[in-house]
């Protein structure tokens, strides 16, 4: 008997059955099924914790050339006025008011930036574990839909990055001459990770209408007589999930869906085209949803031969 700890392991290497390569049609049992989600789960978790570590040691260290991480999260807060910031050493710094607060913080930021560096590792692992489960067009599919939606994250987050100093300054600026700024570290990263989750997460919303109208489900006629509550949806959208409530980052998150609303538009008319001339050279333009096939009587060409071929009339004795 082998080492019952090795079926436990999600590295093990019978693992190579679960491959497209070694099983084509993708079949599994429910509990290989188990295996392989435990061995996807540990890849991700694995490529996160790396992650972290690097974004542990990026907060206190320059890499590549590049600022310190902390230097990075500081920037916003620190573009405010020193009227309404807190420099206490001659230069821009955030407060603790607890103990190990930073350690904490640290942590949090790292492992952030763990999942954002490493997310084509865990999007890998997710698209591996749905791709046999589907068909070579869907994978196609799921593969566009991954890479676009990382895109589109990360556009989000950089939008939200550049915003936010001027979010800042006009919450910060209520107070006038009578008050300044001295943000705690946890309350600041904490605002400033919900927005950059906010707005990258945003972004995925007109990706989502893409895919369902690739997938058939919404026409561009539907989303040309729609537009109007859509992008007041958008808006009442954009005031809602932003967590300053401040009108800076409410109307830049509006401004930048409604953009890419009107892009995944152009995107759906052009899929619904392609769709509408496929259909015309098959002669099935003309052909509604609900309307019935017609059906084909005509004998098929086996039917005709055997419908002509000589007959031969034998008795029980021949």
């Amino acid at each position: 008997m082998g080492n019952p700890l090795r079926r436990l392991n999600p590295f093990r290497k019978d693992r190579r059955r679960w491959g497209r390569r070694h099983n084509p049609d993708g079949t599994m049992t429910l509990v290989d099924h188990l295996y392989e989600l435990r061995y996807r789960l540990g890849v991700a978790i694995a490529a996160v914790i790396i992650g972290a570590i690097f974004g542990i040691w990026w907060f206190s260290n320059s890499a590549f050339g590049l600022p310190t991480l902390s230097d990075f999260l500081l920037e916003p807060y620190c573009q405010l006025p020193e009227t309404q910031r807190l420099s206490p050493n001659g230069h821009c710094q955030l407060l603790q008011t607890e103990p190990f607060e930073i350690f904490m913080l640290t942590l949090k930021v790292g492992v952030a930036v763990g999942a954002v560096l490493f997310s084509p590792v865990w999007l890998y692992q997710l698209w591996a574990f749905i791709t046999p489960g589907l068909y070579a067009k869907e994978r196609k599919f799921a593969r566009l839909f991954v890479s676009c939606a990382t895109v589109l994250f990360l556009a989000g987050a950089v939008l939200a990055y550049y915003i936010l100093p001027v979010a800042l300054a006009f919450m910060s600026g209520f107070g006038g001459d009578a008050f300044f700024t001295a943000l705690t570290g946890g309350k600041y990263i904490s605002f400033m990770l919900l927005l950059l989750v906010i707005f990258g997460v945003s972004f995925e919303l007109p990706l989502i209408l893409v895919m369902l109208n690739l997938a058939g489900i919404v026409s561009y006629e539907k989303l040309k007589s729609w537009w109007r509550g859509i992008v007041f949806a958008l808006f009442v959208f954009a005031a809602i999930a932003t967590p300053g409530q401040d009108p800076f980052s409410m109307l830049a998150l509006a401004a930048a869906l409604s953009v890419l609303f009107i892009i995944a538009m152009g995107i759906c008319r052009a899929n619904d085209k392609r769709k509408a001339k496929k259909l015309a050279a098959q002669g099935l333009d003309s052909v509604g949803l609900d309307e019935a096939s017609e059906i084909d009587f005509r004998g098929s060409e086996l039917d005709l031969r055997a419908s002509q071929a000589p007959r031969r009339d034998h008795d029980d004795v021949t």
